[in-house]
């Protein structure tokens, strides 16, 4: 099941003919972000025109963004929220807006909810990635998702927390919490390093993806194969580790977006070639 994610949205209010177009270029799932000026995930309307919206266009919710800041204006994020904050406060308002989100649930069935550890580098502070505060907001969450039936999945981004080993030592140690799994963004742990290496590292732990290409030294957020993560070697190490899960495009906001679907669905259309036949040729990658 190969998706769009709405970040490719992010600057208008998410409304019904932004999913007309994700379905018309043959996408079957949306991963909706939790950021209220384009969703207002506390507001019971917009839950069920959204639920109507997914049942006109035939799309799955396949998943959730967690809410990573109060706003998006401008191109900027506006007053983050950090569920590995030190301070008390702060860690227990992004708990509450990640609980709303899970609400939304009730209402809009989706499967997984995606979270980030912290805040990504270089616009961290320490005080906002500490792994005891990230354990104690999963351990609160985790009985909230049980009960909504959905799963988190934490996401690999550009911070000490979040390289593919530390989140497998997060999910491996004695943490209380629950059916917590690994989103592999695969941008990130291009500018982290190896992408198969992470993808081995997380094998047995990988619940959903975030596809996106880079040029190997900001987070572009790029259609697959406009930058220079090597696909094949990616979607093969996908493979190996048994993943069969979607397959969630994250692109990057735009005022156009007809011709990065465009490109979108060519992107699908060697994935699909790729892990039905496996011996395909590689995705072209630019020039690092």
């Amino acid at each position: 099941m190969f998706g769009i994610s709405t970040h490719l949205y992010l600057s208008d209010r998410l409304d019904r003919d932004h999913l007309v177009e994700i379905a018309a270029h043959g996408f079957e799932a949306v991963e909706v972000v939790a950021v209220r000026d384009h969703f207002d995930y506390h507001d019971r309307r917009a839950a069920l025109a959204l639920a109507e919206w997914l049942d006109d266009t035939r799309l799955t919710l396949h998943s959730m963004h967690a809410p990573i800041a109060a706003a998006y204006t401008n191109g900027a994020w506006r007053e983050g929220y950090s569920l590995a904050a030190t301070d008390e406060a702060r860690r227990l308002r992004a708990v509450e807006e990640t609980t709303a989100a899970l609400n939304l649930a009730t209402l809009v069935p989706y499967q997984i909810l995606v979270l980030h550890c912290g805040v990504p580098a270089p616009h961290g502070q320490p005080a906002d990635n500490q792994v005891a505060s990230m354990i104690r907001s999963l351990e609160q969450l985790s009985p909230v998702a049980a009960g909504v039936g959905v799963r988190l999945a934490v996401e690999v981004i550009p911070n000490a927390l979040s390289t593919a080993s530390s989140l497998v030592d997060l999910l491996d140690s004695e943490i209380e919490a629950d059916g917590l799994g690994i989103c592999m963004d695969v941008g990130h742990a291009r500018l982290m390093g190896d992408v198969v290496e992470a993808i081995e590292t997380c094998s047995g732990h990988v619940i959903t993806t975030h596809l996106h290409d880079n040029r190997g030294r900001t987070d572009d957020h790029l259609v697959p194969g406009q930058g220079v993560v090597d696909w094949d070697a990616t979607l093969l190490a996908f493979q190996k580790v048994g993943y069969d899960g979607a397959w969630m495009f994250e692109l990057a906001v735009a005022a156009e977006r007809r011709q990065i679907l465009e490109r979108a669905v060519k992107a699908r259309a060697r994935f699909e070639a790729l892990l039905a036949f496996g011996d395909e040729p590689p995705i072209e990658t630019a020039a690092d």
